[in-house]
């Protein structure tokens, strides 16, 4: 230490008459030198890639060295060209082009995967454009990470090559001709294609699926609150693994595709010419993180005949995870005993939820945060995918009870609705609930069947109403909210006992649709151009085919049999 305050102290007195351009001068100039030996000493190497970042890059020599940091800091490695006009970043399967002019201006930053041309990333160029270095480099950081391979080149290669053909699998049943449930394309293509709503990797990104959106998200993009919904993705990419695992090594769908008796294409089979055992898997990378139960963790791994993620290594209630991974509630929040929590509705009406922290504790309602799911074969996707629906459903409905706003049971509050939710089975739970002054309890069961199937039941003393059950369960399936479906149920049971009927219409799919808004977004509105003003219905029969990207050369395009004949046809332009 008293060397270093010597040595700071000579630096001082010596360069104390020198004027600040001097001196930035001469650290430049000490900062393009380079050690023959490459061994820099680390407290130096920081001081020096701080200096680096304070400086302002004016020149072509500092933005090649600022490349070059960015490079060494990400992993990559880095030269330029013979004319010393273009930067080059490079990894074992794909390389930047920085196309670099006088002055240390940026022309133009091309990313190139492996067999591939150079393609332009206006998104890159924007960032060196504008000097945001920081957020190039983490842009760097995550191209790299879908390429975490393990081996050698030649084997990082192979599983590259793999990938490709899985990409040109998945397109391919995502071309299939299907049955049309929902009369919003966009929606459908998302809810119900096979394979979800597939986009093309680009700018360096990876093949990405929509697989979920849910019904408030949708009504926000029809509404004039000017935000813009995204609905739960999968990154489609590979990963290491302790285990070899025989993967495609060419196309395993034939052209024209042959499809079964339900619509799906027949692959070929894996064998020696067209596999080959490899240590990875291929990966559904979560966006965000899927809260997951147990049981339907298992479900996965059988689907995908046992190539299963990692044991988990916290294991807690789905509630208590919903809390966790929410973006709008505060994870402090309590959900056990003695809590409930008070969800506003439109027209001033509140309710109040409680669960039952020792019955939702139970093993059986226990899971984990789910980042990425291991698959070997393309036709792994379909399946996995609807489970991925199915946990988002039940999701879904568990945190429609929940708000920032909780208080003790005995608060002694007033409250439009009480509800207590408890479990029945991992797809299955019940709304036990009292209506007005009735002192009667009467209990509404709920089970998920699938992600756009929900089925309900009623059970009240001297009351049955089977088509009552029928509309419950339409609702539920429409706006999958509970509170907004205990509403329906309260109107709609007052209206058949007499009772004064509340002044909107809880059939009337506008006004459940302005409730779905404003109870997420209290400022929105719903354009009635935008929302139609019809009963609750299920929506009709019709054929889909995607024309999202060219068809595969003599792809089958003829209709598949359909079960529930189709009134009308429908062509998707997404």
């Amino acid at each position: 230490m008293k060397k270093t305050k010597t040595l700071m102290s000579d630096l001082k007195s010596r360069y104390a008459d020198k004027s600040w351009n001097e001196t930035v001068q001469l650290v430049r100039r000490c900062m393009e030198k380079t050690k023959g030996d490459g061994r820099v000493c680390e407290p130096i190497a920081q001081c020096l890639q701080k200096i680096n970042e304070a400086l302002n890059v004016s020149s072509l020599t500092a933005m090649v060295s600022r490349l070059e940091m960015i490079a060494k800091q990400r992993g990559l490695a880095s030269h330029m060209s013979p004319t010393e006009t273009v930067c080059y970043l490079t990894a074992d399967l794909f390389y930047l082009e920085v196309v670099l002019l006088p002055g240390g201006r940026v022309e133009d930053v091309r990313v190139a995967h492996h067999g591939e041309a150079p393609v332009s990333s206006p998104s890159l160029l924007q960032l060196l454009r504008m000097k945001k270095f920081q957020e190039f480099s983490l842009k760097l950081d995550d191209l790299a990470s879908f390429y975490i391979i393990p081996g050698d080149s030649d084997v990082k290669t192979k599983i590259y090559t793999c990938l490709r053909h899985l990409e040109t699998d998945l397109f391919k049943i995502s071309h299939l001709p299907r049955s049309l449930r929902e009369s919003d394309l966009h929606v459908d293509l998302i809810m119900n294609g096979r394979i979800g709503n597939v986009q093309p990797g680009k700018e360096g990104t990876p093949l990405t699926i929509e697989y979920y959106i849910s019904p408030s998200d949708v009504l926000i993009r029809l509404s004039n609150t000017g935000e813009v919904s995204v609905g739960q993705m999968a990154l489609v990419t590979v990963g290491s693994s302790d285990a070899s695992h025989t993967l495609q090594r060419a196309s395993l769908i034939s052209s024209p595709p042959q499809v079964d008796s339900f619509g799906f294409p027949v692959f070929q089979p894996l064998t020696e010419s067209c596999s080959e055992l490899l240590p990875a898997t291929f990966l559904l990378k979560l966006q965000p993180p899927l809260p997951m139960l147990m049981s339907f963790i298992e479900k996965m791994g059988k689907i995908t005949d046992g190539v299963i993620a990692e044991k988990p290594q916290q294991v807690e209630p789905l509630p208590q995870l919903l809390l966790n991974t929410s973006k709008t509630l505060s994870s402090k929040i309590s959900w056990t005993d003695g809590v409930q929590f008070v969800v506003p509705l439109p027209v001033s009406e509140y309710h109040s939820y409680v669960f039952s922290g020792a019955v939702w504790g139970r093993e059986s309602w226990k899971g984990a945060l789910i980042h990425t799911v291991p698959f070997t074969h393309p036709g792994h996707v379909p399946a996995l995918l609807d489970l991925l629906r199915h946990q988002s459903a039940i999701n879904l409905l568990l945190a429609s009870c929940f708000s920032n706003h909780s208080q003790l049971i005995d608060a002694g509050l007033l409250y439009d609705l009480r509800c207590e939710i408890l479990p029945e089975s991992d797809h299955c739970l019940s709304v036990t609930f009292s209506l007005d002054d009735n002192n009667h309890l009467a209990v509404l069961q709920v089970t998920v069947v699938d992600s756009h199937q929900m089925s309900c039941r009623l059970l009240m003393p001297d009351f049955v109403d089977h088509k009552l059950d029928d509309y419950i369960s339409r609702v539920l399936t429409r706006c999958m909210s509970i509170p907004i479906t205990m509403r329906a149920i309260r109107r709609k049971v007052a209206s058949q006992t007499t009772t004064p009927v509340p002044a909107a219409d809880p059939e009337s799919s506008a006004a459940m649709e302005s409730d779905i808004i404003r109870a997420v977004h209290p400022s929105a509105s719903v354009s009635h151009e935008a929302v139609e003003d019809e009963s609750v219905v299920s929506p009709s029969g019709h054929h889909l085919m995607s024309v999202a990207a060219p068809v595969a050369d003599n792809a089958n395009t003829d209709a598949v049999a359909n079960r529930s004949p189709c009134a009308s046809l429908a062509v998707c332009l997404h």
